[in-house]
């Protein structure tokens, strides 16, 4: 079993969480190929209090014959020299951005049987790529795939997915449809299934207050959200709602419901914090391979003081070892020369 790890923002915790995660015990019978600017995560071990040996290798040298064991592909991608903590920068954006998309091209070719990235910085990775919108745009784009995948937040009581993620919450209400709301049912049942949940209990969070009021407080619950649960149910999906949404996760975490759907962001994003912040997990799903990363962000306030919490990212790793040892296996292809330098279409990186 091999997780491919990303260094995150260099300003941020990422580091520090990195080398935490080297050093846990969880991690010494895995194999890891750890991406990013060794003088990076030799900042995060001093700010962890850990001490680090891995072997640095060169792109040319990551193919499907790897040893085991834990190695640093160095891409001396992020000059430490000036860079201030605790601020968002161009040039850790663009290391994020080529770590990133190296992980995810060493687990498409199955030399890594899950990725994973310690917490990125939005800004810091506009800043260095004005089209980049968010992580499933990106993980298109680096791809080349013709399906979207989307973002669950795990817990162990309760998951939650989004029909919509990364925009304006004014754009909500005209970004949903009802195939696009069906087709997260299905990408939820599937993902659940392939984590071992089949028969997975969705609850369908509503857009309006109150789910509509019969009208009173819109339609788009009546006119789109019912429709696409009740088409999920005809597929053989366990789907219930629309179910107002200040109550859905009362029901799930009493046993109702095993995963929620919910129409933005924040709709789902303040119920999973609230009850897991320290152990919540990001789950990008719908790419062959696991994604995972710890659900909260780069901690600019407590960067390089050596307080940065590894339990999400610890449950992260945990739950991408699990996951990608359910998957098929899959024979790992070589990468093509000059793989890691590859550029991503800006063109491609569309918010979803």
């Amino acid at each position: 079993m091999r997780i491919a790890l990303a260094l995150g923002d260099a300003g941020g915790v990422g580091p520090e969480l990195a080398a935490k995660l080297l050093a846990h015990d969880d991690m010494k019978a895995l194999d890891v190929i750890v991406v990013g600017d060794a003088r990076v995560l030799e900042i995060g071990a001093r700010h962890a209090g850990v001490t680090l040996d891995l072997p640095r290798i060169g792109a040319d040298q990551v193919g499907p014959d790897m040893a085991p064991g834990h190695v640093l592909l160095d891409l001396e991608n992020c000059p430490v020299d000036g860079m201030t903590l605790g601020q968002s920068s161009a040039h850790a954006g663009a290391a994020s951005l080529q770590n990133f998309g190296c992980v995810l091209q060493l687990a498409g070719a199955g030399i890594a049987d899950a990725a994973m990235f310690t917490p990125f910085n939005k800004h810091s990775m506009r800043l260095a790529r004005p089209s980049y919108v968010d992580e499933i745009g990106f993980i298109d784009a680096v791809l080349n795939v013709d399906r979207s995948g989307r973002e669950f937040n795990v817990l162990e009581e309760v998951w939650n997915a989004r029909v919509t993620s990364h925009i304006p919450l004014r754009k909500v209400a005209e970004t949903l449809t009802t195939e696009r709301i069906l087709d997260s049912l299905r990408l939820t049942a599937e993902v659940m299934a392939g984590a071992g949940k089949p028969g997975a209990r969705i609850g369908v969070a509503a857009l309006n207050p109150h789910a509509g009021d019969g009208g009173n407080f819109g339609h788009e619950d009546d006119e789109i959200l019912a429709p696409a649960v009740a088409q999920a149910v005809a597929l053989g999906i366990d789907a219930k709602g629309p179910i107002p949404s200040d109550t859905v996760f009362v029901r799930a975490i009493r046993g109702e419901f095993d995963a929620v759907l919910t129409m933005y962001h924040d709709q789902g994003q303040i119920a999973m914090k609230l009850m897991g912040f320290d152990r919540g997990v990001t789950l990008i799903a719908g790419y062959g391979f696991p994604i995972v990363t710890p659900a909260h962000g780069t901690a600019f306030d407590i960067a390089g003081q050596g307080r940065a919490d590894l339990g999400a990212t610890l449950t992260a790793a945990r739950l991408g070892r699990d996951l990608a040892a359910l998957n098929p296996a899959r024979a790992p292809r070589a990468l093509p020369a000059g793989w890691a330098q590859a550029e991503v279409a800006p063109t491609l990186l569309v918010a979803d």
